[in-house]
């Protein structure tokens, strides 16, 4: 086929949706987010809030690849690196935390010209999490497990929260009949958005702590025994 060949409306469709819609495009798109700094605490936790919590990490760069043509749809891995601390006043307990966030996103046509991309958020068992503890005591390795599950149940339900917020709904769609030029080029939710897509994040995250704060500590620590200072 030549550039110059005149095709039908429907092929000529697709080959816009193929041309319009690529990984690379998608990608941009969400890395938008890459780099964006999570810091939160340190809390108090636990009886008498005599134990603190922190955690810090950074939002990484996402891959992806088309996995489907009809609709179109990608999917996507958003990476997220934390860093634990939980000070027991007596010893602290440090855990890294390695989270690969999976996004389907999906590619639709409207009635109205124009495109719409669903995003569709993990549910809790979907996101991976690959906790190390620094310095393995043997008290530690009793409750690692349930602070994985915690994270996942977090990331999941923090992710399902933001993709349906009212800004991040109009990111997703893109008006091609205003303008074919400007839709193409604002498939990301671009670098302004970045901050106001991620500035919840250590709030939501805050609030996760507190209320399941005795999921975090070792259920043999005698809170009398935590240093307050």
């Amino acid at each position: 086929m030549t550039r110059e060949e005149r095709i039908e409306y429907a092929a000529w469709g697709e080959l816009f949706f193929a041309e319009a819609v690529t990984t690379e495009r998608v990608l941009t798109g969400v890395n938008v987010l890459a780099g964006q700094p999570i810091d939160v605490g340190p809390l108090g936790v636990g009886p008498g809030r005599l134990a603190r919590v922190r955690a810090r990490g950074r939002i990484g760069t996402a891959t992806g690849r088309r996995v489907a043509r009809a609709p179109l749809c990608f999917a996507v891995d958003l990476p997220v690196d934390l860093e634990f601390v939980i000070d027991l006043g007596l010893h602290k307990q440090r855990f890294d935390a390695a989270i690969v966030v999976p996004l389907s996103i999906s590619v639709h046509a409207r009635a109205d010209l124009a495109i719409e991309l669903d995003v569709v958020a993990p549910e809790p068992h979907e996101v991976e999490v690959k906790l190390v503890a620094q310095g393995l005591p043997a008290s530690i390795t009793r409750y690692a497990a349930g602070v994985e599950r915690e994270l996942c149940r977090f990331v999941a339900r923090y992710v399902a929260r933001e993709v349906e917020k009212p800004h991040v709904r109009r990111a997703r769609t893109i008006d091609v009949s205003g303008a074919v030029g400007r839709a193409v080029a604002s498939l990301g939710p671009g670098p302004d958005r970045a901050e106001e897509l991620t500035e919840d994040l250590p709030g939501a995250l805050e609030t996760e702590i507190v209320e399941t704060a005795d999921r975090y500590l070792d259920p043999e620590t005698d809170p009398r025994e935590v240093d307050p200072s």
